[in-house]
């Protein structure tokens, strides 16, 4: 339908009438919802699917997967938390989490504000970082093994400049194999993160650190005070991933270093989840263990974002 004025002179223009927008609404957004339909479904089934089994689990006496199965009620909620193996792994996921993400954070950001600032070679150096995040998990437990082993690298450089007092079964002793697990996963996450921060970093206009540095700034005061709030809410994004990782990731690490040992010295809650499901085939206390670790994890992420969350 078309519309009629006139001008003072007498002139008549049409206007086109508007659009139906019961007509020119629903089509696009009808298509766009048939289109997320097979992602949805994906989603539900493989997503939201095993979310729900670990609650559901966790309510059942499930001695092995060919076992069977009765309601077990909050009995395994009662198993757990009389286990001190489960307080044991609940204390060194805390310190692995308490240590690792920090250091692993801040290290990353400097090393990826150096690499945006394009100092000679930035080019290979972005390629270096990225090594530790193309070597699959078990070629660098191995590396890790060689270096900490009895005879091994670490162990060889004390003694060859005379610390021969310093020595240890690293990875054996109670007192340093959760610390070498850190080690090994802010080795293995900080090039990757670098790279990410300096990605980001590269979008941040030039002009910002050029005005701080003619002020007077150096560039610790511009990588922290200019830098560093343009990009804050990508800094916590890059943290959840990172924690998340750390949090669920780590029985990889666990499983093929240390095994949980010395005793209960390096277990994790991941492994321990790992553990009770696949040797000691207790999937109750595996799975009651899953769901603490679920509302862990959404605790986290929850604490994370609103400490990085923008103040303007």
């Amino acid at each position: 339908m078309t519309t009629l004025t006139s001008t003072p002179g007498g002139a008549t223009i049409r206007h086109p009438a508007p659009p139906s927008a019961t007509t020119g609404s629903r089509t696009p957004r009808q298509g766009g919802t048939i289109l997320a339909v097979p992602a949805l479904i994906w989603y539900a089934i493989f997503m939201i699917g095993p979310v729900i089994a670990i609650f559901v689990i966790a309510a059942l006496h499930w001695p092995g997967m060919l076992q069977p199965v009765s309601f077990a009620g909050l009995d395994n909620v009662r198993t757990v938390f009389d286990d001190p193996v489960f307080w044991d792994a609940v204390n060194n996921t805390a310190v692995q989490l308490a240590v690792a993400l920090p250091i692993m954070i801040v290290c990353a950001y400097m090393l990826g504000y150096y690499v945006a600032q394009k100092p000679p070679g930035h080019r290979v150096i972005r390629y270096l970082l990225f090594i530790p995040g193309l070597i699959s998990t078990p070629a660098k437990a191995m590396v890790f093994y060689a270096a900490l082993s009895p005879d091994g690298l670490v162990n060889g450089g004390l003694q060859s400049v005379g610390l021969g007092s310093l020595t240890d079964a690293w990875l054996a002793s109670p007192s340093t194999a959760l610390a070498c697990l850190i080690a090994l996963d802010i080795w293995s996450g900080i090039g990757f993160t670098a790279v990410l921060f300096a990605a980001r970093l590269d979008s941040v206009p030039d002009e910002l650190g050029e005005a701080a540095q003619l002020d007077g700034a150096g560039h610790w005061r511009t990588m922290w005070r200019v830098h560093f709030p343009v990009i804050r809410d990508y800094v916590g994004v890059v943290t959840m991933l990172q924690f998340l990782w750390t949090l669920f990731g780590s029985a990889q690490h666990v499983l093929l270093l240390t095994q949980g040992g010395p005793g209960s010295s390096s277990t994790t809650l991941s492994f321990l989840v790992y553990q009770k499901a696949f040797i000691a085939a207790d999937l109750g206390y595996s799975q009651t263990v899953g769901v603490i670790l679920f509302l862990a994890g959404l605790v986290g992420l929850l604490a994370i974002r609103r400490v990085f969350r923008q103040n303007y």
